[in-house]
């Protein structure tokens, strides 16, 4: 199986700047893009940003300017660094990956999720 884990989240004051990191383990043979969502109380989990996996990225509108989304293929590790965090940043991020696992065949995957909290 595939195991991807978040990691990150903290307490933040507004302004301040937060990286969170994706690792992907398991049986693994291609990541294709990779994605960062989250999720605030009371609402919809949303799309922050993508990455494929020749490193083209797409952000949502709300992210642009000031998040950037990366990933290291060797290390099969995807990051956000996190700028200029507002009140609204607030969420549990959540990374999710395309992969395919050979006979396991191609599947989207997971994280458990990390904590951002932005103090205003």
């Amino acid at each position: 199986q595939v195991q991807l884990v978040e990691s990150g989240g903290d307490l933040v004051q507004a302004g301040g700047s937060l990286r969170l990191s994706c690792v992907a383990s398991g049986r693994i043979l291609i990541i294709y893009d990779m994605y960062w969502y989250r999720q605030a109380p009371g609402k919809q989990r949303e799309l922050v940003a993508g990455i494929s996996s020749n490193g083209r990225t797409d952000y949502a509108d709300f992210v642009k300017g000031r998040f950037t989304i990366s990933r290291d293929n060797f290390k099969k590790t995807m990051y956000l660094q996190m700028n200029s965090l507002k009140s609204e940043d607030t969420a549990v991020y959540y990374c999710k990956a395309d992969v395919y696992s050979g006979a396991g065949g191609r599947e989207h995957y997971w994280g458990q999720g990390t904590q951002v909290t932005v103090s205003s």
